[in-house]
């Protein structure tokens, strides 16, 4: 079960979560996070998810070293997007790197953080549907302990300004 969400008592600030992957939708989420940031004084919480492969044990040198490369694209990922925060909305996002299944690890990030209100995601714009994420959530969307805000991978700046 989740905690009671505190986003608007005083003392704390309403954050949104945001998915941080490599989809060129991605930056949809990230631009309307920020957005909406600025807009009710809140903040934005970056999460990316490392996906763990099974890791033999006779390969532990190996898989360590994957470890490490994954954190370095992780970490990559997490400077662009916050360069991109900190330019539409003069913010620094508070960056959080999980390891796992990202269902899992988004419920996670949201149990251990009473101030975060909403998960932010983008659907891709494409045929091959919204993306594996809004995919996987859309089965729990009905008991999701948050509000999921989808944004359409097909809009302007100018379309989410207009919007957030």
């Amino acid at each position: 079960m989740s905690n009671q969400r505190r986003s608007y008592e005083q003392g704390h600030k309403p954050k949104c979560l945001v998915v941080v992957d490599d989809t060129a939708e991605g930056d949809r989420a990230v631009y309307y996070a920020s957005r909406w940031a600025l807009r009710v004084g809140g903040g934005v919480v970056m999460l990316r998810v490392i996906e763990t492969e099974d890791r033999n044990q006779q390969w532990l040198g190996v898989a360590d070293i994957m470890r490490a490369e994954a954190e370095e694209i992780a970490n990559a990922a997490l400077d662009r997007a916050s360069g991109r925060a900190n330019g539409i909305a003069a913010i620094t996002p508070e960056r959080v790197i999980r390891e796992g299944d990202p269902g899992e690890q988004i419920i996670d990030v949201i149990d251990n953080d009473v101030d975060i209100a909403m998960l932010v995601l983008a659907a891709s714009a494409g045929a091959e549907g919204p993306g594996p994420i809004i995919t996987m959530l859309a089965k729990t969307a009905g008991t999701f302990p948050i509000p999921i805000t989808v944004v359409p991978g097909n809009l302007s700046d100018l379309d989410i300004d207009a919007l957030s």
